[in-house]
């Protein structure tokens, strides 16, 4: 359980290789507590309750809803969408980013990083949204 007095991280991503990854790279920022979801239905669970996260991580792949269907759902509830009014987003995705990089855009993303990510750039975006 995280410290509810760190700043909160949300990622929501179905790949249990990643997620470890994240929860590694986590360890080396002891100030701030990473929260986990593994469906677009847990992560709006978790954005309901407990501290407003200051950054969101998407994988834009979950099993049941895409990252843009999810930031549309928060989106489009006007009482989570105050709640969540300075939290920062970002999306992950080893697809082509083409045409999601502007979709994301236009769906509220703050950034969008492509999968793998490199741990020192993983490490250096967090600092820049976070820090």
């Amino acid at each position: 359980m995280p410290d509810r007095a760190a700043p909160q991280v949300l990622y929501v991503e179905d790949d249990r290789i990643h997620l470890i990854l994240m929860e590694e790279v986590f360890r080396l920022l002891p100030d701030w507590a990473l929260r986990c979801a593994e469906t677009g239905a847990e992560a709006l669970a978790a954005l309901a309750e407990g501290p407003a996260p200051r950054l969101v991580l998407v994988d834009m792949n979950l099993p049941d809803m895409t990252g843009l269907a999810l930031r549309e759902h928060v989106t489009a509830d006007a009482t989570l969408s105050a709640r969540l009014a300075g939290t920062r987003w970002v999306a992950l995705s080893a697809d082509d980013p083409s045409a999601m990089v502007r979709a994301a855009r236009a769906a509220g993303f703050d950034d969008y990083w492509l999968k793998p990510i490199e741990v020192p750039h993983l490490q250096a975006a967090l600092r820049r949204l976070i820090g």
